[in-house]
C-alpha cells in the first residue's frame, strides 16, 4: 500500500510533526509512505526525512487557483501508483481530491486546526459537500475541530472521525536541564512556569504574562520561561518592562528542539484563544508536567480538568492566575496531577495510539 501525504511544507510545526510521526512510527512493512509538498521551502523536517530515505516531492503552487498543480499531483499519483492520498489541511485537500478524481486512489482529509475567529464562505459551503463525496475518510484532531468542520465547512458530522495527535516520548537530559536553569538563573526560583509556542496573537501570551504578574504578588521568586519567537516578540517584551517584571520573565527565542526546556519547567502554560491539539502540551504531559490551559479548541479534551491540570475560561486573566497559584502552592495536588498526566498521555495521546488508529483508516475498504 502506497500512502502519499499532501501538505503545505515540512517546516517545524504541529501538522508537520504529525506527518513525521506517522511516517517514522509506521511499523507495517506493507505500507510505504511518501510526501508531496505544495509550498516552498521544503523545511528541515522534509530534508531530514529525505536523508532517511523517504520520498519527498515539492511543487510550489502559483498564486490563485493553480490548475497546473492539480495536473502535477495527478501525474505523480499515476506514475508512482499511489493508493491513498492523505491530505493535511484544507487547501491540500482541495488539490489532492481534484487530482485523485476518477482514479483508483483513495482520499483521506485531516483537519489539524482552525483560525481565530473562525469563519466560512458560501462558496466553501457549496463546494465542500461535493469534495466530501470524493473523499473516503475525514478525520479531525479534536472534537472541537470536528464541530468546526460541521458548523463552518458544511461537512456531515457522521463522516468525521476524531483521531487525536500523538507524540513519541520525549528524551530529556538531566545535565542539559541543569545547564538551562543555570544559564537563566532559575535555580533559586520557587516555581518555574513556562510555555513553548510561537509568539502570536492567537496564543494570547499577553494574558499569560498579566496573570503571571498577579502570581508574583504571592510568589515573588517565581519565574516564567517563554520559549518561542514570532510577531509578538516586541509587544511582549514591552509589556514585561511596563509591568516591572523583566527579572522574572525569560524569553529564550526559537529553540528547534525544546525538550530539555520543557523538562526545566514545573508547570506548563497554554493561554491560546484557539487551539487544535497542541503538540507541546502533549510533550509536557508526557514528562509529567501539570498544565494550566484555556478552554479553547482541543485543550479541554487533552487536559482533564482537576485531574491532570486546570482548564480555565478563555481569556480570563484572574482565573488563569488563580489556577497557576493553586498548582504552585499545593504539593499534593501537583504530584497527583503529574502522575495522572503521564498515564493519560500513554493511554490517549502517544504516537503508538495515533498510528494504530490511522492505520485502521488506511486499511478501511470504504
Amino acid at each position: 500500500m502506497k500512502v502519499m501525504h499532501i501538505t503545505y511544507d515540512m517546516r517545524i510545526g504541529g501538522t508537520e510533526m504529525v506527518i513525521k510521526n506517522l511516517i517514522e512510527g509506521n511499523t507495517d512493512t506493507s505500507i510505504e509512505m511518501s510526501i508531496f509538498c505544495i509550498e516552498s521551502p521544503l523545511g528541515p523536517w522534509g530534508q531530514e526525512l529525505q536523508s532517511e530515505g523517504v520520498s519527498v516531492t515539492k511543487k510550489a503552487r502559483k498564486p490563485g487557483f493553480d490548475q497546473d498543480l492539480i495536473k502535477a499531483i495527478r501525474r505523480h499519483i499515476k506514475d508512482n501508483n499511489i493508493d491513498i492520498v492523505h491530505c493535511h489541511q484544507y487547501t491540500p485537500w482541495v488539490y489532492g481530491t481534484m487530482a485523485a478524481a476518477f482514479t483508483k486512489t483513495k482520499v483521506i482529509f485531516t483537519e489539524h486546526g482552525r483560525f481565530y475567529p473562525d469563519s466560512s464562505s458560501w462558496k466553501r459551503k457549496i463546494v465542500n459537500p461535493l469534495l466530501a463525496l470524493m473523499t473516503n475518510h475525514i478525520t479531525s484532531i479534536s472534537e472541537a475541530t470536528k464541530q468546526a468542520l460541521v458548523t463552518f465547512e458544511n461537512l456531515p458530522s457522521s463522516r468525521i472521525k476524531v483521531i487525536y495527535n500523538g507524540i513519541k516520548s520525549l528524551h530529556v537530559e538531566t545535565n542539559a536541564i541543569a545547564d538551562i536553569k543555570h544559564e537563566f538563573n532559575l535555580e533559586s526560583a520557587s516555581v518555574i512556569f513556562g510555555t513553548v509556542a510561537r509568539l502570536d496573537p492567537i496564543k494570547n501570551q499577553i494574558m499569560m504574562i498579566n496573570a503571571f504578574s498577579e502570581v508574583l504578588k504571592t510568589l515573588p521568586t517565581a519565574k516564567l520561561l517563554i520559549v518561542g519567537d514570532g510577531e509578538m516578540w516586541k509587544n511582549l517584551h514591552e509589556l514585561v518592562e511596563s509591568l516591572g517584571i523583566s527579572s522574572a520573565v525569560i524569553f529564550t527565542g526559537y529553540i528547534a528542539k525544546p525538550a530539555n526546556y520543557i523538562g526545566a519547567i514545573d508547570i506548563f502554560l497554554l493561554s491560546s484563544l484557539s487551539e487544535g491539539t497542541s503538540m507541546t502540551l502533549l510533550e509536557a504531559m508526557s514528562l509529567g508536567k501539570p498544565c494550566v490551559v484555556t478552554d479553547a479548541g482541543g485543550n479541554s479534551e487533552v487536559i482533564a480538568h482537576d485531574s491532570t491540570g486546570y482548564v480555565v475560561e478563555n481569556d480570563n486573566e484572574q482565573d488563569f492566575a488563580s489556577a497557576m497559584l493553586s498548582l504552585a502552592t499545593q504539593n499534593h495536588v501537583y504530584e497527583k496531577f503529574s502522575t495522572a498526566s503521564v498515564e493519560r498521555w500513554v493511554k490517549q495521546f502517544s504516537c503508538d495510539v495515533m498510528n494504530k488508529q490511522m492505520l485502521q483508516v488506511y486499511k478501511d475498504d470504504n
